[in-house]
C-alpha cells in the first residue's frame, strides 16, 4: 500500500470542478484509490465524494492505493492549481 500526503493548491479546494477533474483521472485506473482528511476517506473516482471531505486550498490530504504510479497522480493534481 501506498500513500502520499498533499497539500490542496486549487484556490476553490476540491470542490466540483477539481474534484470532478480527479474524478475523471482517478477513474482510469483499476486499482482502488482513496482521498483521506482527518481520518474521513472516501472513494478518489467519486467528484460527489470527494466534495464531501471539504478540503479547502492549505489542507492537507492523503493518497492511498496498491498503485504507486496512482498515487503519483493523484497527489500531483490535489497540490496543482486546478482552477484554470
Amino acid at each position: 500500500m501506498s500513500s502520499k500526503t498533499v497539500t490542496v493548491g486549487s484556490t476553490v479546494g476540491l470542490h466540483a470542478r477539481p474534484a470532478a477533474l480527479i474524478a475523471a483521472a482517478a477513474g482510469e485506473f483499476d486499482d482502488d484509490i482513496t482521498l483521506s482528511v482527518d481520518g474521513h476517506a472516501v472513494d478518489a473516482a467519486s467528484s460527489l465524494l470527494i466534495m464531501t471531505l471539504g478540503a479547502e486550498k492549505g489542507h492537507e490530504v492523503t493518497v492511498t492505493s496498491d498503485n504507486e504510479e496512482a498515487v503519483e497522480q493523484i497527489a500531483a493534481m490535489i497540490a496543482a492549481d486546478l482552477d484554470h
